[in-house]
């Protein structure tokens, strides 16, 4: 496993990567956390979050409306809706449900879940539920809540255990970040930085693609990803790209059990300039198919597991 880094910024023992000088922070690195030996367990207080202003009423919001925050108002899918309300991280102001559905046990729970926390449930025709729902595929169930809680990118960094981040650069499709948040969740990934702009927002989409874990994984916001890998630099994390110009094997990544961001490009130009450069290094997937790449959600499927899987200790 790698060893922490020296104030001079050279490898650790590992072979892990050296700190570029590209970030004109003057002076050299502080030691990377020694005694910080946690595996990579989720922050026990995985909801450090303060609330965000919002900018109007919720309801029929459509996925292509901005407002301060990483949003979520809305929500659409039976586990999502569901998540939702087992998280009880924020306020729900109302659940929609399409009449006449077949009786099953999710929906028997959100059901429940409701009556208890005293949550309006109103019941409409499918021609109104279609027209209020955001997607096509709402399974009969939405709900409207406040926005989404926000941390500052500090506190992700300052939680309980040894921090592994996520970080997202110009994606702009909301089933791709839906389906990273889900998998982010999965992996044990303590917290996403989101950037407020150049970036998918969390809408519905987002949230039925996510099944639920836009409850669980907490959210720093900020305004942009060079400033928040700085940020992170500052505070000792290793910033790593995931781009397909890195040298290194994601498979050789020698600093997956220290502190760690994983910065995600998007579909297509993948991370843009300025990020290659200020991350301390480039990792890539080794691919012996046919095809060219794989999938953004895919292939941060991959990198975020193999992190997951070094943390835990499994494998060599």
């Amino acid at each position: 496993m790698a060893s922490g880094r020296g104030r001079s910024g050279g490898r650790g023992k590992s072979g892990g990567p050296q700190r570029s000088n590209k970030r004109g922070q003057g002076g050299g690195q502080s030691s990377r956390g020694a005694g910080n030996k946690g595996q990579g367990n989720r922050s026990k207080n995985r909801n450090p979050r303060r609330e965000v202003s919002d900018d109007g009423p919720a309801g029929s919001t459509g996925e292509g409306r901005r407002r301060k925050g990483p949003g979520g108002e809305r929500i659409e899918g039976r586990q999502a809706v569901r998540e939702l309300l087992i998280a009880d991280t924020r306020r729900v102001r109302e659940i929609v449900m399409q009449e006449g559905l077949d009786s099953s046990p999710i929906l028997e729970d959100i059901a429940m879940l409701a009556e208890d926390k005293r949550v309006n449930v109103r019941e409409v025709g499918r021609g109104t539920f279609d027209a209020l729902s955001d997607t096509e595929s709402a399974q009969g169930v939405l709900a409207d809540a406040d926005p989404l809680p926000t941390v500052e990118i500090e506190e992700l960094i300052e939680g309980d255990g040894t921090p592994f981040l996520i970080m997202v650069d110009g994606l702009t499709d909301p089933h791709n970040l839906g389906a990273i948040i889900r998998s982010a969740d999965a992996a044990g990934v303590s917290g996403l930085v989101l950037p407020k702009h150049r970036s998918a927002r969390i809408g519905a989409t987002v949230s039925k693609t996510a099944a639920g874990a836009i409850e669980h994984v907490p959210i720093a916001n900020v305004a942009g990803v060079p400033a928040a890998i700085q940020t992170l630099q500052k505070h000792d994390v290793w910033v790593i790209g995931l781009d397909e110009t890195g040298k290194r094997s994601i498979f050789d990544l020698g600093v997956a059990d220290q502190p760690i961001c994983l910065v995600l490009g998007a579909e297509g130009p993948g991370l843009s300039r300025l990020t290659r450069e200020r991350c301390d290094e480039l990792v890539s997937i080794p691919m012996q198919g046919a095809v060219a790449s794989l999938n953004a959600s895919a292939a941060a499927t991959v990198a975020m597991f193999d992190v997951a899987r070094r943390r835990l200790g499994l494998g060599s």
